[in-house]
């Protein structure tokens, strides 16, 4: 399971299948990581610069972390995609092709002049929590989301 976590300035990944339950974000930062809540992720329980340092020593990967930089993700439901803006400029978007249970990723890219900022994993995975909460497949054929989702 792959999930986001985001606020204005930072953005939180959190693989599952990679996390080996060390806890030391629950340690480094217990009023952002609490395994007894749901979501068990405040991004808002503490400064941002003490998420970074908890998230830096994760020893297994589960957890990774962005800057925003001003961009926004939404989802767009029906062109069946997710789309990067910087103010109202697209700056990238992650397409999917929906077939009935399956939500097949065949696209990611992103501006050359917005890239090595999170963006295309952002937007992979928003992609992912959305078919999630719908209970759908998700099967990564675009190179960067096969990267990325495994």
């Amino acid at each position: 399971m792959h999930r986001m976590y985001e606020n204005e300035d930072i953005t939180i990944f959190w693989d599952s299948d990679k996390c080996g339950h060390a806890k030391k974000c629950v340690g480094g930062s217990p009023t952002v990581f609490d395994i007894t809540k749901k979501p068990w992720i405040n991004i808002d329980g503490a400064p941002n610069a003490e998420i970074w340092q908890t998230i830096g020593e994760c020893p297994s990967g589960a957890l990774s972390c962005v800057y925003n930089h001003g961009i926004r993700i939404e989802f767009d439901e029906e062109g069946g995609r997710s789309v990067a803006f910087d103010g109202e400029k697209q700056v990238g978007e992650c397409d999917c092709r929906i077939e009935g249970d399956n939500w097949t990723i065949v696209h990611t890219e992103v501006d050359p002049e917005y890239s090595g900022k999170g963006i295309a994993k952002r937007l992979v995975f928003k992609l992912t929590e959305e078919a999630e909460r719908r209970k759908k497949n998700v099967i990564p054929v675009c190179s960067y989301a096969v990267k990325v989702l495994s």
